[in-house]
């Protein structure tokens, strides 16, 4: 009885201490297009699909698992950084799954901000629709903790976003837009912006404080769109595209910081750094920055086929296919957005304060839900 009585309060403080720790994990949900896809694609009729060789040649076990590129994608590494496994597909999980309570990716191969892009690829999980999935998981999380609990758990997590290059890519310098609707690039990009806003709003009032949002890479130097240029070079147009959605999006997080109560979304402004990366592979070890590790054919869409030729040394390219870099340069870039997170979202952090902006409701409301 004596022992018991000495070892039972040990138990209770090594049981007390992985609780703890387990509670100060963070958790995470992704949500994005290809480049931060884990297999959610998979389980839909796609077009938009790499759940075959050569992807995957480089992540654990060699094997395809639906993410676009050799091996890990941003979001994994991010996620090892963070000391946290990777968070599972969606379309993956079976209903009140553990997972929804330790992060989910909803990223989609194919998605965009609007819903007519990449229509084209038959299915995929628009940024709607992945909002959407995220409502259905926060009901089960409900389910689980209770309606107060779930509210906090919601509050505290992290919500990592990447999306908007397939609006471009895939839609705008195509152009697909659906019954033949054409749109100046001012035009296109307000609806951009303006669609954003509601899904960031969204997003919002089912709990999320704490979004990064991922801006877009210089989209004129990837392979499928330098093929368009005779001599190969950068578009220099297309990065002048991307450069004003970066700047409409900063300002947008800036203006709804301000006026959404204990809102913390934070830009990362990635943009220049992936130039660099470009311009000057050999600075961060890379031999070739202007084609794709994998020989692919970008009239028939760019992936990399289980025909196509690999290259050599897969770390000396920083793209994979036509549109996704390879693993070695995912490295380089989860290292950038990484110090964004972190600074952002470090505990020592306080969250903005809310503007008062008489249209807005009070700060409980919007905590209530």
């Amino acid at each position: 009885m004596a022992i018991l009585q000495r070892v039972f309060p040990l138990l209770v403080a090594i049981a007390a201490a992985f609780e703890s720790a387990a509670s100060a994990a963070p958790v995470t949900y992704v949500f994005g297009d290809s480049l931060t896809e884990v297999g959610n694609n998979n389980f839909l009729q796609s077009l938009a699909k790499s759940n075959y060789p050569f992807y995957g040649i480089d992540y654990f076990g060699g094997m395809a698992t639906g993410r676009f590129t050799n091996g890990k994608t941003v979001g994994d590494i991010i996620s090892e950084k963070m000391g946290i496994p990777s968070p599972p597909p969606y379309l993956a999980l079976l209903p009140n799954d553990e997972a929804y309570l330790t992060g989910v990716n909803y990223a989609s191969g194919g998605a965009g901000i609007l819903n007519d892009t990449g229509l084209y690829f038959v299915q995929r999980l628009t940024f709607d629709d992945q909002i959407s999935y995220f409502e259905k998981t926060k009901e089960a999380i409900k389910a689980t903790l209770g309606d107060e609990a779930a509210e906090k758990h919601c509050n505290e997590a992290l919500y990592f976003v990447g999306i908007g290059s397939n609006d471009y890519v895939n839609n705008f310098l195509q152009p697909f837009l659906a019954k033949g609707i054409f749109y100046t690039h001012d035009q296109f990009l307000e609806l951009l912006t303006s669609t954003l806003s509601q899904q960031f709003t969204r997003l919002y009032h089912l709990g999320a404080r704490k979004i990064l949002y991922h801006s877009l890479g210089p989209l004129g130097c990837i392979p499928s769109q330098r093929v368009k240029s005779k001599t190969g070079e950068c578009l220099y147009q297309v990065n002048e595209y991307v450069q004003e959605f970066n700047s409409r999006v900063k300002n947008l997080i800036t203006t709804l910081n301000s006026q959404l109560p204990y809102a913390k979304m934070t830009f990362a402004d990635t943009y220049h750094d992936v130039l660099d990366l470009i311009e000057n592979p050999s600075a961060y070890g890379f031999k070739f920055s202007n084609t794709s590790c994998c020989n692919v054919d970008t009239s028939v869409g760019g992936l990399c086929l289980p025909n196509s030729k690999l290259c050599l040394n897969r770390s000396e390219y920083v793209f994979w296919d036509a549109y996704h870099p390879s693993e070695a340069a995912n490295l380089v870039l989860a290292g950038k957005i990484f110090t964004y997170l972190d600074k952002a979202h470090s505990p020592s952090s306080p969250a903005p304060k809310p503007s008062h902006h008489r249209r807005l409701l009070s700060a409980e409301t919007h905590l209530s839900d």
